[in-house]
């Protein structure tokens, strides 16, 4: 077809330039300690869907093709792309894809009726987990009130509940903002979001490059949340704290894989939230999903 991608022209010249750069320990060091090496599952690397967001616009059947084509077997989707949900299950289904994930932000103020609507929707599509994916901005900015996170805790307590009776794990997503400290206490917005909802009714979908952004190593969230970090959005960090993708980046994601048992991960999702961004093309969101697969996939830790 005329507006589909082909995963071998766009990436032919990616290919030339030589893979990413793998930045866990090296297998030599790692010998030499005494470590056995360990690898991402191939069947645990997912890619968030907003990394293709224009190119799912243009032709979603294609681009899911191609996504197959690279190796994926599982996707976490930011919408169903002007589908309903069955026919986008029927797109991922003629292209061998599941979603096993979906983000879906839980109406606020919380309405049960809305909540368990977009349940349904999920177990049409035959998602494991469904995820909340942005909070901690105001309209005046980085909301700065305890009480807010307290209450939007609450909300997802109740959101969650709902999902585990539905068969569903509800997950949430961070950016930067909910590790500022809440009204000049040593308490930060995660601080509230984690310690206020059960464990059994939210897990973790930590973004390793926001969590970077918001001054948290995420090796520390790890040790904090044993057995709740059932997800990771595999982002880099470039040397001007923009995108890149894994592994052309500062993060060490050997390092924090490294605890993946600790932290209960199931998901290793690529994403890269500038891809098909100017200067970037659609195109170019096609070369990150490939890059990131290959550089996890070949990631020694």
């Amino acid at each position: 077809m005329p507006q589909s991608f082909s995963r071998r022209r766009l990436l032919g010249a990616a290919a030339a330039a030589g893979a990413a750069t793998t930045v866990g320990i090296p297998a030599a060091a790692s010998a030499s300690s005494g470590h056995s090496l360990h690898r991402v599952p191939r069947d645990q690397i997912s890619v968030q869907l907003y990394t293709l967001r224009d190119q799912l616009g243009i032709d979603l059947e294609a681009s899911l093709a191609e996504l197959a084509e690279i190796g994926y077997t599982r996707v976490e989707y930011a919408g169903f792309v002007g589908r309903t949900a069955q026919q986008f299950r029927t797109a991922l289904d003629n292209a061998g894809i599941r979603a096993t994930s979906g983000h879906v932000g839980i109406p606020q103020p919380f309405d049960t009726a809305t909540w368990q609507r977009a349940l349904q929707d999920a177990n049409v599509v035959g998602n494991k987990f469904i995820v909340h994916p942005f909070f901690g901005q105001g309209a005046n900015g980085p909301i700065r009130d305890a009480a807010v996170y307290k209450a939007f805790a609450r909300d997802l307590n109740k959101a969650g509940e709902l999902a585990r009776r539905a068969g569903l794990s509800f997950g949430y997503h961070n950016h930067q903002a909910e590790f500022l400290r809440q009204n000049g206490t040593s308490k930060t917005g995660y601080d509230i979001i984690t310690g206020e909802t059960d464990p059994r009714n939210v897990h973790l979908e930590v973004d390793l490059f926001w969590a970077f952004r918001g001054a948290h190593d995420p090796v520390d969230l790890i040790s904090r949340h044993r057995g709740r970090i059932k997800q990771v959005h595999v982002k880099d960090l470039d040397v001007n704290a923009s995108f890149a993708d894994p592994g052309d980046g500062l993060i060490d994601f050997g390092r924090i894989f490294e605890h993946s048992r600790e932290a209960g991960l199931i998901e290793y999702i690529v994403e890269r939230d500038d891809a098909g961004t100017p200067p970037r093309t659609p195109a170019d969101a096609l070369v990150t999903a490939e890059r990131g697969y290959d550089y996890l996939a070949g990631l020694k830790f």
